[in-house]
This record gives C-alpha cells, sequence and structure tokens, in this order.
C-alpha cells in the first residue's frame, strides 16, 4: 500500500482517522540511530506504528521495534509527542489520518536484525549522515529533538 505525506499542504485531503502511535530512537554501543527505509514511501524512519486496543504506548514501540527490525528494546525515555494537525498521511486504500506520534528512547537487549515486509533496508546511521538521507521532515525534527538531548521532552 502506497503512503503520501503531506505537510502544511492546503491541497491535502481531508483526514477521515486519528492513530494513536509510538516510534523509538534505538541506538547501538557506538550511538548509531536505527533507521529503516520505507517499503510504502522510499523514505528513511524511525521503527514505530499503530497503537492496538491491547498495548501501552511504551509497549506499542517495543512491539513495533521488534516487528519492523527483529529486535528487542527497552524503553528508557522519551523524546517527545508530536500532534501537528498539518501532518497527514494518505494511504493508497483511501485512509487518510492524523497521526498522535509518541517518540521514545530505547535501547538493544536482544533479538537479531531482520528486514519487515514494511521495509526495504535497516541501517545504523551516524548523527553525521543524517542530513544525507531521504526523509519526511516530522522525522528528522524527532531525530534533531534526541541529538539535542533537552533535558524536558518536546511537546508539540
Amino acid at each position: 500500500m502506497a503512503r503520501t505525506e503531506y505537510y502544511d499542504d492546503p491541497d491535502a485531503p481531508e483526514p477521515n482517522s486519528m492513530v494513536v502511535a509510538a516510534s523509538a530512537v534505538v541506538t547501538d554501543d557506538m550511538g548509531r540511530i536505527l533507521l529503516q527505509r520505507r517499503r510504502d514511501n522510499d523514505l528513511w524512519a524511525l521503527p514505530g506504528g499503530g497503537m492496538d486496543m491491547a498495548d501501552s504506548l511504551p509497549g506499542t514501540a517495543v512491539r513495533e521495534v521488534k516487528e519492523e527490525t527483529g529486535l528487542d528494546v527497552e524503553v528508557t525515555g522519551l523524546v517527545g509527542t508530536y500532534t501537528d494537525p498539518r501532518h497527514i498521511i494518505a494511504y493508497s486504500d483511501g485512509e487518510v489520518r492524523r497521526q498522535f506520534n509518541v517518540c521514545f528512547r530505547a535501547r538493544i537487549i536482544g533479538g537479531g536484525l531482520g528486514i519487515s515486509d514494511e521495509s526495504t533496508e535497516l541501517r545504523f546511521v551516524g548523527p553525521e549522515e543524517l542530513d544525507t538521507l531521504p526523509m519526511h521532515h516530522t522525522q528528522r525534527l524527532r531525530l534533531t529533538h534526541y541529538l539535542e538531548n533537552r533535558d524536558q521532552p518536546y511537546l508539540g
């Protein structure tokens, strides 16, 4: 299923759903950040996805990282909340969503790296490489906030 992201675009379609989601900044021992190249839009992104009815938000991040990367992680902190109504995501099946995303910090505790059906590539990326990768600016914002090592999470 194809995915198109809009930001502050007057031509964006009207949302027909609101999705609560979680993402995670997962780092390795060298401080590199785990990113996936999404199959649905070919952009690099943090692992993450929608919350299931039986999930907590941290549990959603843990589950999504496992499903999308094969890694077991433990949530260690909060990067921020991302609820900008100007960000619209349209899918080829007709869903047009606003997304409420909570982005966590996480560390690897097990598992093995493996590509899922949602991605075409997984890679640990050094902070100096981030600007060279095609990425939606909402993902880049989460990474910027993570790298700023803020005392307080971003609330937006």
